[in-house]
């Protein structure tokens, strides 16, 4: 009889050990299943609170869309936030569910992500409503060199909205933690090189056509 009881022992503890388990392991399924029903339900509530407040209309007239159709995105910017709303909820619940199991390096890389996903959305946000102001400054300085008679009009429209982009983006990126420094003092670097460069050429050689650009900007009344 102790001999059975000695080979059975086994047995037993891995039969306790499922009975351990099994709680667990319908918990974390059943916080999966709740966490796909309100990631869905975040989702929508998420882009239909976006397009009621027109903000799909800011992507489009900022560009942003226009640039996602040109990449093979079929979705807007609108619908690519619910998305990340989707997998913020879902990722949270597999937080929950790995960590109810014990599974606490799956839990941590969990965290890591979720974590991240929502420095996308504000770096999103970012671009789409910077890019939004970019264009809508290029077009009032357009207009105000048109209306004072400056010549080149669209294109210093364009260099102030490219500026600012820049700018928009170097924010978006640091947002996400991608580049940080490196990229700041490359843009910098490249900034101060430009403008030295054109110092340069107007100080050797570049003087008349500067003084004909300034003309053509703002030129002289004659008395």
């Amino acid at each position: 009889m102790n001999q059975i009881d000695v080979l059975l022992e086994p047995l037993r503890a891995f039969l306790r050990q499922i009975g351990d388990f099994l709680p667990r392991l319908v918990l974390a399924l059943g916080v999966l299943i709740v966490g796909w029903f309100l990631a869905k339900a975040a989702r929508f509530a998420i882009v239909k609170g976006l397009r009621a407040v027109n903000f799909h209309v800011v992507t489009q007239r900022a560009g942003l869309d226009g640039f996602l159709r040109d990449g093979g995105i079929e979705s807007d910017s609108t619908e690519i936030l619910g998305l990340l709303a989707y997998w913020v909820v879902i990722l949270g619940a597999l937080l929950v569910a790995f960590n109810s199991l014990g599974l606490a390096y799956v839990t941590d890389v969990l965290m890591r992500v979720l974590l991240f996903v929502p420095h996308v959305m504000v770096a999103i946000l970012i671009l789409a409503f910077g890019a939004y102001f970019a264009r809508f400054i290029g077009n009032a300085i357009a207009a105000y060199c048109r209306n004072v008679h400056i010549q080149d009009a669209d294109l210093l429209g364009r260099l102030a909205q490219y500026a600012i982009v820049t700018f928009v983006v170097l924010i978006a990126l640091d947002q996400v933690n991608i580049g940080g420094d490196i990229v700041r003092q490359s843009f910098l670097i490249v900034l101060a090189g430009l403008v030295f460069a054109l110092a340069l050429a107007f100080g050797l050689g570049g003087r008349d056509w500067a003084a004909e650009l300034l003309e053509r900007w703002w030129p002289r009344r004659k008395r």
